[in-house]
């Protein structure tokens, strides 16, 4: 089969930093699907691996990366029960296994989702490893419940991004929240409102800009851009037993007493934990993809993609992570086969 991967960690600009290569197609069992891919998309994990896996070394073997894919069933393991050959299915994959950027992907029943019906194939694919991030983020680390919480404010940092997009209709739809989204250039902002936020804020002047529509202090923070850069004035602006929630990391250590005299809630979100431990909750995330498909077929959730390459190649794979890599993609970049 046809896979795009790497061998050295490469400016995207490089010639090498991707290559195309023929390997076996896998074959699988257990709990595991054989997916035919139509379409992937490209988060910015995909090229942080792509900087990191390979660096100063050559792989003797391309490493295959890519976690948000949309594919028909081609094959099943001895155990899986979820889904039969000839399904249409979309997920976000395993980090700890081989990518879908490849003509066909293994993939584990019990992290996939049914395919959104009404849903095209680039859609269908930009949806599952945001919508996965910020559900767990929403509902299973800050526990929303949108009856109790009716109406707390919570801050989207990025709100424009890939994460940030699903996690705006979310917060709103779902979770009753108010939105404040961070967005500062005019075509962020405006993406962020037709999404339902309540109000857009610029993230160079945060504290004026919160003050100004009069929320100083919010009840929730989720950070999906920059923890350390924001870690000092998210302490400042989160309100007394509030809770933060970053996906992004520290390359230094954070300073957590800041949090204490307002006894705030501190979580990481990683979507790949279920997967990567197999945790007794691993079929959580075939539910979360389920309730999304609904959600998005009901016409309650709009679907995030905005770009759409067509053709599985070098150039395009190329081309959509250096859109990732600009830090100004808005919403989600997808390739179809």
């Amino acid at each position: 089969m046809k896979a795009i991967g790497f061998k050295q960690s490469l400016p995207i600009t490089e010639k090498d930093s991707f290559i195309e290569f023929e390997t076996e197609k896998p074959t699988p069992s257990g709990y595991d699907l054989l997916v035919k891919i139509a379409a992937i998309s490209v988060n910015p994990v995909d090229y942080k691996i792509r900087q990191n896996a390979a660096k100063d070394m050559v792989l003797e073997t391309p490493k295959i990366i890519g976690w948000d894919a949309v594919g028909i069933v081609e094959a099943v393991g001895e155990e899986a029960s979820k889904f039969k050959v000839g399904d249409e299915v979309y997920y976000a994959g395993d980090i700890t296994r081989s990518g879908c950027n490849a003509e066909y992907q293994i993939i584990d029943e019990r992290i996939v989702g049914r395919k959104p019906k009404t849903m095209s194939i680039a859609e269908a694919a930009a949806m599952p490893l945001t919508s996965l991030t910020a559900y767990e983020a929403l509902f299973d680390r800050i526990r929303i419940d949108p009856k109790k919480d009716k109406g707390k404010s919570v801050l989207i940092l990025a709100g424009a991004g890939g994460v940030g997009s699903i996690a705006i209709q979310l917060a709103k739809k779902l979770g009753n929240l108010t939105v404040i989204a961070t967005g500062s250039r005019e075509d962020s902002s405006k993406w962020c409102m037709k999404l339902g936020a309540d109000f857009v804020v610029n993230h160079y002047h945060l504290k004026e800009e919160l003050e100004k529509i009069g929320h100083s202090q919010v009840n929730y923070i989720l950070d999906f851009v920059d923890l350390e850069g924001y870690w000092k004035i998210a302490t400042e602006i989160i309100k007394p037993q509030g809770h933060i929630v970053s996906i992004t990391g520290s390359s230094a250590p954070l300073n957590l007493n800041l949090l204490k005299n307002k006894s705030v809630t501190f979580s990481w979100e990683l979507m790949y934990t279920r997967s990567m431990y197999t945790t007794e909750d691993i079929e959580k995330q075939h539910q979360i993809l389920n309730e999304i498909a609904d959600l998005l077929d009901a016409g309650t959730l709009q679907p995030t993609l905005t770009t759409t390459l067509e053709g599985f190649t070098v150039e395009n794979l190329k081309k959509a992570h250096h859109m990732q890599e600009s830090g100004k993609s808005i919403g989600k970049t997808v390739i179809t086969f």
